[in-house]
């Protein structure tokens, strides 16, 4: 197994190794219904990932007329409350995604997770589903604190890919993602990344501009073989 191309293979967490969408919808509707607005249908949250939760909760409150900046502050803090406390009700690893660790692993590939997600949030769910020992890092969107600009060192910048290879040893590293944010860091980052199109995508397949794609979990190790 020593030709393996990648000594690092990291992975956003979600839409790409969890699926997601169920709990993150059950918090946005729990803030929107505190926030006087209607719910939203759970699968539509599918379309509303991708950002972080934050800009996920201001496009649900924007559809319905939006609110002011320190009402909107409130309810996503009161989002987070109830997400931190119902973050793995209905996650799950997408279809394959255990066989395809266990193969890394196999190879003596290093896995990192690099998410948008809060770091404890996403430690805590991936604690939950029995997988945080899985990794070498989990870095988060506020694992690296803020920019001069006071904006968090999170995707689409490169910082947070620069920190898991890092934390993994250096070396060889690819990462994949389902979203813009993910192709755009990798790209900074000067890593190749491949495409997961099953998952939260914001933009159509052949817009994402990634090394290569793929449908399933099932397709990722032949597609790492062959970059």
């Amino acid at each position: 197994m020593a030709d393996f191309p990648f000594d690092i293979v990291g992975f956003d967490l979600d839409g790409t190794l969890l699926e997601t969408h169920r709990d993150l919808g059950a918090a946005v509707n729990h803030a929107l219904e505190l926030g006087g607005f209607e719910v939203v249908p759970a699968d539509s949250a599918k379309d509303l990932i991708g950002g972080g939760a934050k800009i996920m909760l201001r496009r649900a409150v924007d559809d319905q007329g939006g609110m002011p900046d320190d009402d909107f502050h409130d309810l996503y803090k009161k989002m987070l409350a109830f997400y931190g406390a119902n973050s793995a009700v209905h996650t799950r690893p997408y279809p394959g995604a255990i066989a395809v660790l266990d193969d890394l692993a196999a190879r003596g590939v290093r896995l990192g997770v690099v998410t948008n997600k809060f770091e404890g949030f996403a430690r805590d769910i991936l604690g939950a589903l029995g997988l945080v020992d899985r990794f070498d890092c989990v870095i988060g969107g506020d694992s690296l604190g803020r920019d001069a600009q006071g904006r968090h060192r999170a995707k689409p910048a490169p910082d947070p890919i620069h920190e898991a290879r890092k934390c993994c040893g250096g070396g060889s590293m690819v990462y994949i993602g389902d979203s813009s944010y993910d192709i755009r860091a990798a790209r900074a980052a000067g890593v190749p990344v491949v495409a997961a199109c099953y998952g939260y995508c914001d933009l159509p397949r052949g817009d994402m501009g990634a090394d290569a794609a793929i449908d399933s979990f099932a397709e990722l190790i032949p597609a790492l073989q062959k970059l």
